[in-house]
């Protein structure tokens, strides 16, 4: 892929990763990713906005080249994460005037994570600028999206809104804008619940920094660009500010078929109660796929047998998961079958202190469920159903 004008003067020069299937060894990217990095010329200066991950360095080497650029004044690090920062060394390489600009705290991290030599960073406070000549870079301090480092630029006179992480999505594409709106939705969302959910709050007060400003394009470093924002602004914002909806998701595991017996029967319960549910076997669950429901949900239930006296290890990851990344849910329970004792229910209550729920009864099975447990199931749908009209949950 070639180097591509946004607008006259500021073009794409990051690269695409088709291939890629996991990121940092633990986030499943079923539809690749893209290291989006951009070159700005003004009348008296250049910048870099963001590099790519090292494993496509070359590619931005060639594009910077084929633009025939035989100065970089600046490099712009948003965030010190490699897939964004771990191709700088090599840009000095290539420019050794050029100095890096970025937050105090991000200046660390790359000495830390990078080696750059201190007397290579220009740091900038929030709302600092930096004139190019006839163009202005302010920079926006944006901690927690999704490190304590990060930050934003705005192209003052283009109104271009380059947020790093921030409004990103994992998809390789050769689209430079948003063209199916619904296939990035997902993607988006998918980024968002597994980034960026458990800092909701940071989010939250960053979505209100950034309304001030009037934004053309979003240009975020993963992803087809925003030439209509407000599409990604409002998803953003139903993420972030609403309430959970009237769902509940039932991440389980089942050995010998009685925890599968009590999930077919509750997931019944539920629906005949009004209550929508997402079901995942965990065996062969898209952790993505869990963390994406997570972002609705009113109420977590996990399935599991017992284990060696405790819940089966996916289900104790399912929590750990949920913990992790901090959904808005209201109500936690646990359904599944024991053969003759153990901790199943105190060991995953204590593995989701981040929560901040209540916990509903839960259903254990001796062994295979019999009558009086498909009862208990379907007082326990009733509680979830009555909680979710309760709580003004959104359908």
């Amino acid at each position: 892929m070639k180097p591509r004008e946004i607008k006259t003067g500021v073009y794409c020069v990051g690269a695409i990763d088709w291939d890629r299937r996991l990121f940092d060894s633990l986030i499943p990217l079923p539809d690749g990713t893209s290291y989006n990095s951009y070159l700005v010329k003004g009348s008296q200066k250049t910048a870099l906005i963001d590099t790519v991950d090292p494993t496509k360095e070359g590619i931005l080497v060639d594009h910077l080249t084929e633009l025939g650029f035989p100065k970089i004044d600046y490099v712009i690090s948003h965030h010190a994460e490699q897939d964004h920062a771990g191709s700088i060394p090599c840009v000095l390489d290539l420019y050794p005037d050029a100095k890096v600009v970025c937050t105090v705290k991000c200046k660390g991290m790359l000495m830390d994570l990078l080696l750059i030599p201190e007397e290579k960073f220009i740091t900038v406070e929030d709302k600092e600028t930096i004139s190019l000549g006839d163009r202005t870079l302010e920079f926006i301090h944006a901690p927690w999206v999704h490190w304590p480092e990060t930050m934003l630029t705005y192209l003052r006179e283009d109104r271009i809104l380059f947020p790093c992480d921030f409004f990103g999505s994992h998809l390789a594409t050769t689209d430079m804008y948003v063209t199916d709106e619904g296939q990035v939705y997902e993607a988006a969302k998918r980024y968002y619940a597994e980034i960026m959910m458990p800092f909701r709050n940071h989010i939250q007060k960053n979505l209100e920094k950034v309304k001030g400003y009037k934004i053309d394009i979003i240009a975020p470093s993963h992803g087809p660009m925003h030439n209509k924002p407000d599409f990604i602004i409002k998803a953003y914002n139903e993420w972030a500010f609403c309430e959970p909806k009237n769902i509940v998701v039932l991440p389980y595991v089942s050995m010998h078929d009685s925890t599968r017996e009590m999930v077919k029967y509750f997931v019944e319960a539920l629906t005949q109660r009004g209550v929508t549910v997402k079901q995942f076997d965990l065996t062969v669950t898209d952790i993505g796929k869990l963390a994406m429901s997570l972002v609705d949900a009113a109420t977590v239930v996990i399935g599991t047998p017992t284990v060696l006296a405790g819940p089966h290890p996916a289900a104790a990851y399912a929590a750990f998961l949920a913990n992790a990344i901090r959904p808005n849910v209201k109500f936690v329970s646990i359904i599944g079958s024991y053969g003759w004792g153990g901790k199943t229910v105190e060991t995953l209550a204590g593995m989701i202190p981040n929560l901040k729920v209540e916990v509903l009864g839960p259903v254990l099975a001796k062994g295979f469920p019999r009558e009086a447990d498909f009862q208990a199931l379907d007082k326990l749908a009733e509680t979830i159903a009555q909680k979710h009209k309760e709580t003004k949950c959104a359908s």
